[in-house]
């Protein structure tokens, strides 16, 4: 179990008015419209914390799940309840670039397409991301 801080006024609107405040319905369609494997996840919204808990799925499920849930605007933090390994998570900083997040997180920036990989659906490209973003930044991997 984890629990994931977001910036709150950063990231994806999906609620219509920018008033809206979160809920688990937006929540589940934008996991769904990312495609991403969610089979037997539960999710409960408690204000700006979202709660993710239910059966097994896998580590880079889990970890694009949290990060899509956690990179809509209003979400302040996700809790983790799957289980498993705790994610590895970049914050974006202003001048910040998946070249040099790779060269800091992973010791080569030419490995920068395995963090935009990790990050797909969320990430259409590499040069599309801002501060206050959270990034998945792969585990699994060896140089």
């Amino acid at each position: 179990m984890g629990l994931w801080n977001f910036a709150k006024n950063a990231g994806k609107a999906v609620f219509g008015k920018k008033d809206d405040a979160p809920n688990k319905d937006d929540l589940l369609a934008e996991i769904e419209a990312l495609g991403l494997e969610a089979e037997g996840v539960e999710i409960e919204v408690d204000g700006d914390t979202v709660k993710i808990g239910g059966s097994a799925i896998s580590q880079e499920a889990k970890e694009k799940i949290i990060m899509a849930a956690g990179n809509i605007e209003g979400i302040a933090s996700v809790e983790d309840n799957l289980g498993g390994d705790d994610p590895v998570f970049h914050e974006v900083k202003k001048g910040d670039t998946l070249w040099g997040i790779s060269a800091a997180a992973l010791g080569n920036g030419a490995r920068y397409e395995e963090i935009f990989e990790a990050n797909k659906p969320m990430l259409s490209h590499p040069d599309k991301i801002y501060p206050g973003q959270m990034l998945r930044i792969p585990q699994d991997k060896k140089a």
